[in-house]
């Protein structure tokens, strides 16, 4: 939920300062995507007093709540503003559809009074009274269930002529076994209404009070025990299993042990009409029992049928309910599984008024069985916040049962980890919320990786194998067989799930065995096909591994397996079946990023390396660049031996992926020399490494690409066709960075592109169209820029380059603007933002905090484009953030400063950026920071050296540059005060302007 009305205003968790903006975004958010009018928003907001320029006080109060959450899209139109955003967004749209279907989640979401203006109290009114249907839907639904009468005492106190509400709660006096005080409460509605309004009671009240007084409503029979504590997080699935329940004569609730089950049958069996009875079979421990633990339960010992001569307790039993309409609930039938399904079946056979909801870590087994999993609690994302993680039951049963725990933004991260780590495994989030009474949330979190001893702390009254979280294991493989057992400890290496092949190969099982696991529900069978276990399970399993002495030989078994596949993949990540095999590696991601930790952690060099090798370029286009390049850091840094091209590979994905995802740039360039180095006297067959050679020299060569470019030239021939096109597309940038011809530049990236989409490559295709985008936009031509940025963005999002991604956005946005596109410009810069937040690498939030900052610069918000390029330059502070982007956001922070008059500072600004892009050796941005110390220049007198600056700008990039906004506004004003003779001679005096003297104009 993006935007909370339903209570004090919320967005995305926190709050709107300001009277008027609520009132504004209130509006706004009850009519989402729609166009409210600037009358109604006026009168909303001012109310009978608004001011003499209403209009303009109004688009004032837009500007002011964009810059307040510049994560809303709120459109000005002829008539008034319309805030961009799905009905699902905002909370009061959610619960209008939730009232009727699911009124307990509905409730959920209302947190408080409203805070509507008086023009939406129609709405409000309306809100209000979908509320009070939804309390008493969810009152109806839990008469039996708990204690309603004081709710339903308080609601009638204040409304006490609702009708609706005397019939509830004569039905939960009956219910609570008081039919004497329903009667009176009848009694006391007749009076009053007959008092004050001269009536009588509706028939369908009256109908109700002659039923009791004739006994025909009568309280519920059964032995469902009273719950002492709240029911969480499950309110869905009670539905489902009452539906279930009311079309199938035998359900059975199924998973594994502290997933909920009991309690989930009582709650169920609690909302069902009719007698409900409930048997632990917990206790029994001998099959042939079950029948007396059943009459036990029933309070039929002593039933006359049993007196007879002869008469078995089960023959006995099927006789006492073969009349009988009830449901029957039988807890706990995992470990008397054969026996329990006889019975089962000449229950039903003999008692056709009879149900059976069962509880059970396998099935029954027996025609008619309708199985219900009983899933983990829904966990939050990571990285969700304080509001969002509060409304997912995992969460909530953790608050729920840590009573002293209190849910905050700074704690909130740890408990998320608390329960994603415990799988939303109900038992096991409330034996960590015992422990929250003495642990503080982040060391629980952090020591959870010792569960078994950590988690001892259940309830005393609770079964013995419910008290720990060991127990509740022990018991599930207690009940196993060896060739069962042998399966789970093996498969527990499995971090990520794997196929029916991948078991059967690295465990040494069969079918059986499988379907044994996911009966027992140990293993979870998904739809992609792919076995998993929860993490409990698992860490369990690793612990029987390394007791059976089995855990290396395993994990070589697995890491041999796991290679081979990446091997397989690899050199079609090239080519066009790229996104089938990044799907496939994608399946196994986690098993994979495991393994190597795995062969880390047991100094096996030549097994990480190999990893390292066959995984790099996957790691750079499946959005992993930044985990990817601290692994082969670390690989890099191992004693050992190793395959030398392994090696040399392990060094180059290092620094490659370490550019874009995180690492120092000295590691990056440390890591490119030591590449450099591993590969020499290698004929190497990985054209990754082909490519090592020329790039060194181009970015070590002070003198130029020129020796770089005589090496790469040979590729231009290489067999490898993706070789080739890269080639191309790398001399390509090269000669742009320094400052070489354009449409030599434009030419080979053509070629590349061409080679690209002859291979069907969407990196490089994506990458080469960018690149074309940026050339088109420089030479003014911005509708095309606009469609080779879409459809790179496209391909790049396809194939799921999440570090490239904003950056791109970021420069669509930006040629948007310029090609007078300005309302879609600031959405792609949000979907930039919120792409950016995703990756939180520095570099790429600082990228968009820069794009942010540059917009909000050029529509002259000078207080929001300081706030945005003070979060850039804090971010490119970072040691990974390279020279460029350091010297693009200081010339913003200059243009900013000297905009608001501050030259002193402006020209600081300015001085850093223009030497920070020399360091870079990358002409462009060089040119880009001339033009910003042009600005300077002309705004404190001085329009020759502007046009000076100008010319050399343009010198050192090798051509204009029209996607610069200020070139200009500079160009203009500097030619108007020289006179164009003037300005031509100090232009042409800056041309003379290289890459290496650019320092000495500042």
């Amino acid at each position: 939920m993006e935007i909370a009305v339903l209570g004090p205003l919320e967005l995305r968790g926190r709050t709107v300062s300001g009277a008027r903006l609520r009132a504004l975004l209130i509006l706004l958010a009850l009519e989402p995507g729609r166009v409210v009018s600037a009358d109604r928003l006026i009168d909303g907001v001012w109310g009978d007093d608004p001011p003499a320029a209403a209009g303009n006080a109004l688009q004032a109060l837009v500007s002011r709540l964009r810059r307040a959450a510049p994560e809303l899209v709120i459109e000005a139109t002829a008539h008034g503003y319309r805030l961009v955003v799905e009905p699902d967004a905002v909370d009061a749209h959610v619960f209008t559809r939730l009232a009727t279907t699911d009124p307990a989640a509905a409730l959920r979401l209302w947190r408080g009074d409203l805070e509507f203006p008086e023009v939406a109290r129609a709405e409000a009114v309306r809100l209000e009274h979908l509320r009070m249907l939804a309390l008493k839907q969810r009152i109806a639904d839990d008469l039996g269930s708990r204690t309603v009468v004081p709710e339903l005492e308080s609601m009638l106190a204040a409304d006490p002529l609702d009708e609706s509400l005397v019939g509830l709660l004569m039905r939960a006096l009956v219910a609570a076994g008081t039919p004497g005080r329903a009667l009176e409460a009848y009694e006391k509605f007749r009076s009053r209404l007959a008092d004050e309004l001269g009536t009588d009671p509706s028939p369908s009240l009256r109908t109700l009070h002659v039923d009791l007084l004739n006994g025909r409503v009568e309280a519920r029979r059964g032995n469902l025990p009273a719950e002492v504590s709240s029911f969480v997080g499950r309110e869905s699935d009670v539905t489902s299993v009452r539906s279930l329940v009311a079309t199938h004569r035998l359900v059975t609730l199924l998973g594994p042990g502290g997933s909920g089950k009991t309690r989930l049958s009582i709650e169920a069996g609690a909302k069902i009409p009719g007698e409900v009875w409930r048997v632990e079979l917990a206790p029994v421990t001998d099959p042939g029992e079950i029948p007396q633990a059943i009459l036990t339960a029933l309070n039929l010992r002593g039933h006359a049928v049993l007196d007879r001569p002869g008469r078995s307790a089960r023959s006995g039993l099927l006789e006492a309910l073969s009349g009988r309409e009830m449901l029957l609930v039988l807890d706990n039938c995992e470990h008397l599984i054969a026996a329990a399904a006889e019975v089962a079946d000449d229950l039903l056979r003999a008692a056709p008024g009879l149900r059976l909801l069962t509880t059970s870590r396998e099935p029954l087994g027996i025609p008619g069985e309708r199985l219900y999993p009983v899933e983990p609690l829904a966990l939050p994302p990571v990285g969700a916040d304080a509001t969002t993680a509060s409304g997912f039951p995992a969460v909530r049963l953790l608050l729920d049962r840590a009573a002293t725990f209190v849910l905050t933004e700074e704690n909130t991260q740890a408990a998320v980890r608390v329960c994603r780590a415990l799988d939303g495994m109900p038992l096991a989030i409330e034996l960590a919320a015992a422990r929250l009474r003495t642990l503080p949330v982040d060391v629980l979190a952090d020591r959870l990786t010792d569960r078994f001893r950590l988690l001892t702390g259940g309830s005393r009254t609770a079964l013995p194998r419910h008290q720990t979280l060991r127990a509740v294991v022990d018991w599930s493989w207690d009940l196993l067989g060896e060739p069962e057992r042998e399966l789970w400890r093996r498969f527990a290496l499995f971090a990520g799930g794997a196929t029916v092949t991948a078991a059967e190969q690295v465990c040494g099982t069969d079918l059986d065995a499988l379907a044994a696991l996911v009966d027992k529900s140990l293993l979870v069978l998904g739809r992609d096909g792919r076995y998993r276990m929860l993490e409990t399970i698992r860490e369990y399993g690793l612990e029987r591994l390394a007791e059976a002495g089995e855990f290396e030989p395993q994990r070589l078994a697995l890491a041999g397996w796991l290679l081979a596949a990446a091997a397989e993949a690899d050199p079609h990540l090239r080519g066009a079946d790229q996104m089938l095999w990044l799907a496939r590696l994608g399946e196994e991601h986690d098993n994979l990023h495991a393994s190597v930790r795995a062969a880390i952690e047991a100094g096996d060099r030549a097994t990480a390396a190999a990893f390292v090798a066959r995984l790099g370029w996957y790691w750079w286009l499946s959005g992993h660049r930044s985990e990817g390049s601290v692994l082969a850091a670390e690989v890099s840094t191992m004693p050992g031996e190793a395959e030398r091209e392994d090696i040399a590979l392990v060094h180059t994905y290092a620094a490659i992926n370490g550019l874009e995802g995180g690492l120092p740039v000295d590691r990056v360039q440390k890591e490119f020399r030591l590449a450099h180095e591993a590969s020499a006297g290698v004929d190497p067959t990985h054209p990754a490494l082909r490519l090592i050679p020329p790039l060194s020299v181009m970015f070590e060569d002070p003198t130029g690409p020129e020796a770089g470019f005589r090496l790469v030239e040979p590729l231009f021939d290489d067999p490898d066709p993706w070789l080739r096109a890269v080639s191309k597309m790398f001399v390509a940038q090269l000669r742009l960075n320094f400052g070489q011809s354009a449409e030599v530049a434009e030419a080979e990236l053509r070629e590349a592109l061409d080679g690209f989409r002859e291979i069907g490559e969407r990196w490089g295709i994506g990458f080469a169209l960018s690149s074309l985008g940026d050339l088109a936009a420089a030479r003014g031509d911005f509708a095309q820029a606009v469609v080779w940025q879409r459809e790179a963005i496209a391909l790049v999002r396809d194939v799921g380059i999440r570090e490239d991604l904003p950056q791109m956005e970021v420069k669509l946005a930006h040629q948007l603007w310029l090609a007078g596109e300005n309302s879609e410009a600031r959405a792609v810069l949000k979907q930039a933002r919120a792409a950016a937040e995703e990756v939180n690498l520095p570099e790429v939030l600082a990228s968009v905090a820069y794009g942010a900052a540059t917009f909000a610069r050029m529509e002259g918000d000078l207080e929001e484009a300081r706030r945005s390029i003070n979060a850039a330059v804090g971010k490119m502070r970072h040691p990974a953030a390279v020279p460029q982007f350091r010297a693009m956001a200081f010339h913003t922070e200059g243009l900013i400063q000297a905009a608001a008059g501050e030259y002193a500072a402006a020209r600081a600004s300015h001085t850093e950026a223009v030497h920070t892009a020399v360091e870079s050796r990358d002409s462009p941005v060089i040119a880009l920071t001339l033009v910003g110390a042009a600005d300077l220049a002309l705004r404190t007198g001085d329009p020759e050296r502007a046009a000076l600056l100008l010319g050399a700008s343009d010198a050192v990039r090798g051509s204009r540059d029209l996607s610069v906004p200020d070139v200009e506004r500079i160009t203009f004003e500097a030619r108007a005060a020289l006179g164009d003779t003037g300005f031509e001679a100090a232009y042409r005096r800056g041309t003379a302007t290289t890459l290496s003297t650019a320092t000495e104009l500042i």
